[in-house]
């Protein structure tokens, strides 16, 4: 009788194998980390070294001539043992930024879970996991960098601080270093700056305000912002009742409306461009500890021209911001508002706002390109596009008109079939050629402004016409070197890119010397060569103005943070007159140079095509020195275009026949 063979051993389950590969790359994973805890726990330095207070880095920012703008250094104050810090700091500081502190090993597992769900459910960043010991293990021992490796490093720390030092330790070392604004370092020094006393004595409102600036320094600053640090400590002490220090009795008898802060030097509004260099640095230089001597290219008496500027001409209760950019793109005066010590948001940097009939730049810059000639005729007329009726603010229309005409009076009726005829998609890839990084509305009111940009990046824009049609990246610092004299960076001639051909920047000029000399923007002339374009938006939220002249640029821009109406503000009033107080006097010395509104090569005018001077027609990279988005900044008026139906975004006047 045959002997049977054995069945053939089944193979296992995809499942079981994935199970298994998982449980030894978890179990390889765990002993790598606790081998790295264990090497980082080796290399920490003593409880005393570690509560030594740093000498900080000074860092001396000057100007273009030499002048000091600004000077920085960390402030620290006494030191507070853990008995000697109030039990209100303790409480409310465990509460808004670590409440399962006393529990967790360093890193909080149920805090990663819930930060991943969230994180994932709304698509972005929006909430952190960091834990007290991670915070203090990133001040003292890494970089703020957002990557990977140095969250793992952060967590590798983390673990290896618990299992150094007690609980106790490890939060008066937090409170005596973590950073408070205003160049404040622990609680003692931020109870000085911000109340006048030492923090052995905080109130409970006085605590919570200190504990509410961890998250966003500057955001919450009480001598940036009051109220919001207000705000901020009143949903501090909500979440203390919810934590179980503080009774509801308690939190009744602590108001932060009657906190009084310490009077604050209130700094220049040159703050606004050296906190910009400041952010720069760190993407020029990894030097920690040398004190820093960074040349910029800010002139200091443009500076004080344009703070007088946004100053005298802001319309009552809205805002103002100015950016002068130099032929090599040096920045020469920044305002990012008309007071910074009620507001460091940078409007100049960071505010994204609807250019209105300033972004007419890009659709007549597109049909200049494409061939479209100064002395073109269009009709005003009634257009319809789908069911939107673009109107003139004068609610009548000016029939035949040339294009420079039409560009002059800022028709916007002519500017919608300009768009229409060349496509609205490349005017828009015009705008992203010229640097607009925000995404570019691509419906028919983009035309008119519907899209949002920086004053940054428009004034860049006009800077590139102003300079050919090629661009020279923005910048501001020069050179950094530190106090003993090594030099750190030191800036060579930037790279330029030429983004429209010189004749198409020549023609562009001429639109736009045509809309200062017989159009909307003549409140901005200067008595010297000056090209430039009006913008206003919707019920007259946004005002703008942006020219050149003598080898300077200047963008201006006004409006409210809440998108608010501002009463008779309009690109040719008030930011009109603005840019021509500053620019009057800033370039006043210098001999006036005539505008180049002619390119001819053998006698013969220029062809208009990008293919001609191998301009790249790929979307360009960021602009140089963009600032990201805030989560505290204005919000935008969604409603625009809706509202643009009925409300042209520049007044039209009839142009001659």
């Amino acid at each position: 009788m045959p002997q049977k063979r054995p069945a053939p051993r089944s193979a296992s389950p995809w499942y079981v194998t994935l199970l298994k590969a998982g449980v030894v790359i978890g179990l390889a994973g765990f002993i790598a980390l606790a081998v790295a805890v264990a090497i980082a726990y080796q290399s920490l330095p003593g409880f005393d070294e570690m509560k030594r207070s740093p000498n900080g880095q000074p860092v001396e920012i000057r100007g273009d001539d030499g002048a000091v703008l600004a000077s920085f250094g960390p402030s620290f104050g006494e030191w507070l043992s853990y008995p000697q810090i109030p039990a209100t700091m303790k409480n409310a500081m465990i509460a808004v930024e670590d409440r399962r502190y006393w529990y967790h090993p360093g890193i909080d597992p149920i805090g990663i879970v819930r930060s991943i769900i969230v994180n994932a459910m709304r698509g972005n960043k929006a909430q952190g996991a960091s834990t007290i010991t991670q915070q203090l293990a990133r001040n003292l021992f890494l970089t703020s960098s957002k990557d990977y490796t140095r969250k793992l490093r952060e967590v590798v720390l983390a673990l290896a601080i618990e299992r150094k030092f007690s609980k106790e330790a490890i939060l008066e070392l937090y409170l005596n270093r973590v950073y408070f604004g205003g160049g404040a370092y622990g609680i003692d020094a931020a109870a000085r700056k911000f109340y006048g006393h030492s923090a052995r004595r905080l109130a409970v409102e006085e605590a919570a305000i200190i504990a509410g600036l961890v998250k966003a320094p500057s955001r919450f600053s009480p001598s940036a912002d009051a109220e919001a640090a207000r705000r901020r400590a009143a949903t501090v002490i909500g979440v203390m009742v919810e934590a179980g220090s503080l009774t509801p009795q308690e939190a009744a008898a602590a108001d932060p409306r009657l906190v009084r802060f310490a009077p604050q030097a209130r700094p220049a509004g040159v703050r606004y461009f050296t906190d910009w260099v400041l952010a720069e640095l760190e993407n020029l230089t990894d030097e920690a500890t040398e004190p820093l001597l960074v040349e910029t290219t800010l002139n200091a008496q443009a500076q004080s021209l344009a703070e007088a500027a946004i100053r005298t001409e802001s319309p009552r209760g809205a805002q103002g911001a100015l950016v002068a950019l130099a032929r090599d793109g040096g920045v020469k005066a920044m305002v990012g508002g008309t007071d910074y010590v009620r507001s460091n948001y940078n409007r100049a940097m960071v505010a994204r706002r609807q250019p209105g009939s300033a972004f007419k730049f890009f659709v007549y810059a597109a049909a200049l390109e494409q061939g479209v000639k100064l002395d073109d005729i269009y009709e005003d007329k009634p257009i319809s596009i789908g069911k939107w009726s673009p109107k003139n603010s004068n609610n009548s229309f000016a029939g035949p008109v040339t294009v420079r005409q039409a560009f002059a009076q800022s028709i916007n009726t002519v500017a919608v079939e300009i768009a229409q005829q060349v496509g609205f998609d490349t005017v828009a890839e015009m705008a992203r050629r010229f640097g607009i990084t925000t995404p570019v509305d691509r419906q028919p009111a983009m035309a008119l402004g519907s899209s949002v940009a920086t004053l940054f990046e428009m004034t860049n824009a006009y800077a590139t016409v102003a300079n050919g049609g090629q661009e020279h990246a923005p910048y501001a610092i020069a050179r950094i070197s530190t106090g003993s004299g090594r030099v750190l960076f030191n800036r060579a001639a930037g790279e330029t890119r030429q983004v429209v051909a010189p004749v198409v920047a020549a023609q562009m000029t001429q639109l736009m010397q045509a809309a200062v000399e017989e159009g909307t923007a003549r409140a901005a002339q200067i008595g010297r060569p000056l090209a430039g374009k009006t913008g206003t938006t919707s019920s007259n939220k946004d005002g703008w103005f942006i020219g050149f002249s003598s080898g300077i640029t200047t963008g201006v821009w006004m409006g409210r943070d809440d998108n608010a109406a501002v009463r008779g503000l309009a690109g040719g009033r008030a930011p009109a007159r603005a840019f021509a107080q500053f620019m009057a006097r800033a370039v006043g010395g210098t001999p006036p140079e005539p505008l180049v509104t002619d390119v001819v090569e053998d006698g013969a005018m220029l062809e208009p095509d990008a293919e001609s001077y191998g301009i790249d027609m790929a979307e360009p990279p960021p602009v140089d020195g963009e600032a990201p988005p805030v989560e505290d900044g204005p919000r935008l008026d969604q409603n625009w275009l809706d509202k643009t139906l009925e409300e042209p975004a520049e007044k039209a006047q009839p142009a001659p026949r």
